[in-house]
């Protein structure tokens, strides 16, 4: 995706060789225009897979999801990382290590927002070593619904993050996919 491509190059910070800072558009401050037109983006990728929900993970996936439920007509679901005391009983859990924090959070989803009759699209920020997704495709497993693919608005072309999912038969489309970040850098990973 060309605009995002053209954000990340722009506004980006490389702070290491597995470290991209987008908080300026993406993940502290949010750009609406950009955070649309990656809605359309999903939705067109998606458009056929019968989506009932999209379901993310507090709190940097939640922008691009909202985006992509509202283009798709359905509703977003986040999985929370910190126990609520509206929050505490009739769960879907999973535990998932963050790669940019260093620590384990176990996340969380109510039982009466995924059912087996939902067809779910994981949205997501990243992809490095697809702990993340994993952790949100086990919530989808232990609803009984369906997941029809991963939307990832940057991954990490160069971490593990995509073979695991791709080992599990998993669907990952990905906007902006970094193949470097070698020397202060981003390089793109060339489109197929």
């Amino acid at each position: 995706m060309k605009a995002l491509k053209h954000k990340i190059l722009e506004e980006g910070n490389v702070l290491s060789e597995s470290v991209l800072k987008v908080d300026s558009f993406l993940n502290h401050q949010i750009d609406p225009v950009l955070m649309q037109q990656i809605g359309q983006e999903f939705a067109q990728r998606f458009k056929d897979a019968g989506i009932t929900k999209v379901l993310t993970l507090e709190s940097s996936g939640i922008a691009p999801s909202v985006m992509t439920a509202l283009e798709l007509g359905v509703k977003t679901v986040f999985a929370r990382k910190r126990k609520s005391l509206t929050l505490i009983d009739g769960l879907y859990s999973a535990e998932v290590y963050s790669f940019t924090k260093k620590e384990s959070n176990e996340i969380s989803v109510s039982e009466q927002y995924i059912s087996k009759e939902d067809n779910v699209l994981v949205i997501d920020d990243f992809l490095a070593n697809g702990q993340a997704a994993l952790g949100l495709t086990d919530i989808v497993e232990q609803s009984g619904a369906t997941l029809v693919g991963i939307g990832i608005v940057i991954e990490k072309g160069f971490q593990t993050g995509r073979a695991l999912l791709e080992e599990r038969g998993i669907r990952v489309e990905s906007l902006a996919i970094i193949d470097s970040l070698a020397d202060g850098k981003v390089t793109f990973k060339e489109e197929l």
